[in-house]
């Protein structure tokens, strides 16, 4: 099961990309609370997060390292459009798997869904490693 789970304070971002990934034949969950999201992958329910910047006070710098200690194999794409390139330097080694901007146009859905798809299948490489 290709479980997504989608992290954001945004409503409207949160809306959006959960109807492009249904769409596209995913099992997405959406939350805007840190509680859910650590339930979802500590219950194996979601391999690849799309992480907003900020949501419950805490932002993704913080969480980034609880989620993975929750699940070292969880693929992280953070989606922000105002993180500096130190910002993002600093979660790359916190263990991002891909960094993408808000998706405004065809264009970001279509570098979203490519980040996400590969991330899937990042996860099945891992998993078979492991066998």
């Amino acid at each position: 099961m290709q479980g997504l789970l989608i992290v954001d304070e945004d409503l409207v971002s949160r809306k959006q990309m959960a109807d492009m990934f249904i769409e596209s034949g995913y099992n997405v969950i959406v939350t805007n609370s840190v509680a859910s999201a650590l339930y979802g992958i500590l219950k194996k329910t979601a391999q690849v997060v799309l992480l907003g910047t900020k949501f419950d006070e805490i932002n993704a710098t913080e969480l980034i390292p609880l989620l993975k200690q929750c699940n070292r194999k969880l693929s992280i794409i953070l989606v922000a459009a105002d993180t500096s390139l130190l910002r993002i330097k600093k979660l790359r080694a916190e263990g991002i798997f891909y960094h993408a901007l808000k998706p405004v146009d065809a264009e970001g859905r279509e570098e979203i869904l490519q980040a996400v798809e590969c991330a899937f299948k990042n996860m099945e490489k891992l998993q078979t490693a492991d066998k």
